[in-house]
């Protein structure tokens, strides 16, 4: 079943793109940073969503995982 089909998987691959947008802007700010406005605009606002909200984000993916796990 694909992610989009599945609300489960769904957020999960939100969260993890959440998670990877932002450690790639701690890594290089210059790749996130010069794609504001478009369809690579996402991965910029992904990257603001996990550093602005990163204590509800990281609760959102233990939820996650203790879901996954039982």
């Amino acid at each position: 079943m694909s992610a989009l089909f599945n609300f489960q998987s769904l957020i999960l691959v939100f969260l993890l793109l959440v998670c990877t947008c932002t450690y790639v802007r701690s890594v290089a700010p210059g790749l996130v940073d010069r794609n504001r406005e478009g369809f690579l605009g996402v991965f910029f606002k992904c990257a603001r969503i996990g550093e602005r909200l990163s204590p509800y984000v990281s609760l959102a993916l233990i939820a996650m995982a203790v879901t996954m796990l039982l």
